[in-house]
């Protein structure tokens, strides 16, 4: 893998080429992270009242998958230490009314990722140009966040963790594929962000 961001030609935007597998790979990670995330209330029914929708209440507990807790945190308490009561209540109240939008909008941030990679579906096996406006790019950030901070999770990295271990793996061992994968998506994070810097 060796696709990274660079500025559009034009100064507007970002611009990547991506092999077929390359393609392939970032397609099937952000599909599963999207079933990670689920649908959002009502999706499917065609019978759904939007007022529903408008004034529906997420969840008031966190996630109990360890994904999902990352990518859906509570929003009180200090990391490291000890959530109190109110703490507890005051992100249960706060998870109650955001989460449904957050999770809507991860979702809208994913699809639009499959998309653009779909526009490119049939790129040669040299690869196919992929153009972003400033705008698709803040998509794909949030979106390649989302990436590393489900397959960090799963591979128990912290964030005080050395990841240059992930690149020591010897070849047989089944976690190899997924920490290339996560170091790959990190240096994809980091080209993005720097052709939105000024």
């Amino acid at each position: 893998m060796s696709g990274y961001f660079k500025p559009a030609a034009d100064g507007a935007g970002a611009s990547i080429s991506l092999d077929a597998a390359e393609i392939s790979i970032l397609r099937s990670l952000t599909a599963q992270l999207l079933e990670l995330i689920g649908p959002g209330p009502g999706e499917g029914d065609t019978a759904a009242d939007p007022l529903d929708a408008l004034f529906a209440e997420g969840p008031s507990e966190p996630p109990a998958d360890p994904v999902l807790a990352r990518l859906f945190p509570d929003a009180y308490g200090a990391p490291g230490r000890e959530a109190d009561e109110e703490d507890g209540r005051r992100s249960s109240e706060f998870r109650r009314y955001t989460e449904l939008d957050l999770r809507a909008r991860k979702r809208e941030d994913g699809l639009a990722v499959i998309r653009d990679l779909d526009a490119l579906d049939g790129a040669a096996p040299g690869g196919a140009e992929l153009r972003l406006s400033p705008t698709e790019s803040q998509r794909w950030l949030i979106t390649l966040n989302d990436l590393r901070l489900a397959i960090g999770t799963r591979l128990e990295i912290s964030e005080d963790d050395d990841t240059d271990r992930l690149f020591d793996l010897p070849e047989g061992d089944p976690v190899k594929p997924i920490a290339l994968a996560y170091l790959w998506l990190g240096g994809l994070q980091e080209t993005l962000v720097e052709t939105l810097l000024p």
